[in-house]
């Protein structure tokens, strides 16, 4: 039986005031189990972001609910805020992120020394998620040390230590090149397949996109369509992809 990790329900988020409203999510709703890898995509002022932003606690919303784990996140305050960014949400950055005076080992353990875990399990957790990446012989290195793919998989074992109900990733290939995108991609996949990951990636790039499950596509702040992969193999589906981001208006990446 699917578990239900993230719900959104009737979820708007406005700016401005009466005499100009910018209506960047208008009753946007859906659901994401676990183990998913759901990509959302849209065009530059979509809405796309703003919402991740809202899932993410970054930004509060206007009406709606924001439910992870069965937990309305939207009611949260103060410290029990801080405490579901830490323990609930993982975040995939396209720069990495890593502090050059850590070591590997270092910088994987933060999120859990901040949560205040015990040392013993520290030492626990963070072995099984870089023996999980392969990273288990770099632990003990900087990361000018690192290769750029090490580094990669050093971030996204930071990312899942504290086996986060969800991973977070805002348009992580965009500042990268098209090996380094393929990696990371490559990655995401493998976290989502081997540690059953549940992600949720905001992209407008349709190669990106084809390495997800299921895509929502945003458009001027709603749900214009949704696109499952199911049997697909990638190709097939980023051909879909550029057949919805076409009837859309947009311009999708035509790399493969």
């Amino acid at each position: 039986m699917s578990e239900t990790i993230l719900r959104v329900e009737d979820l708007q988020k406005y700016y401005g005031n009466r005499g100009s409203v910018t209506r960047a999510l208008d009753h946007i709703g859906f659901c994401v189990e676990k183990g998913e890898f759901l990509g959302i995509m849209g065009a530059s002022g979509s809405g796309k972001t703003t919402l991740l932003n809202c899932i993410s606690t970054l930004d509060t919303v206007t009406s709606g609910r924001i439910y992870v784990e069965g937990e309305d996140i939207t009611a949260l305050r103060g410290a029990a805020l801080c405490a579901f960014r830490g323990q609930k949400l993982g975040f995939i950055f396209q720069d990495f992120n890593l502090l050059d005076t850590l070591t590997a080992w270092e910088n994987i353990a933060l999120p859990l020394s901040i949560a205040g875990v015990s040392p013993a399990r520290i030492q626990q957790r963070v072995r099984q998620a870089a023996d999980a990446l392969g990273i288990g012989e770099s632990l003990q290195k900087y990361p000018y040390q690192l290769s750029g793919g090490q580094q990669q998989r050093v971030a996204a074992a930071r990312a899942v230590v504290t086996n986060p109900a969800l991973l977070l990733a805002d348009e992580p290939t965009g500042a990268l090149d098209s090996g380094s995108s393929r990696r990371l991609l490559a990655l995401l996949s493998q976290i989502n397949r081997d540690l059953c990951a549940t992600i949720l990636m905001v992209t407008h790039d349709a190669f990106s996109a084809s390495y997800c499950s299921r895509i929502l596509f945003i458009k001027d702040g709603r749900i214009f369509h949704e696109l499952n992969r199911g049997p697909e193999n990638r190709r097939a589906f980023f051909t879909q992809i550029l057949d919805v981001v076409s009837v859309m208006g947009g311009d999708g990446d035509e790399r493969l």
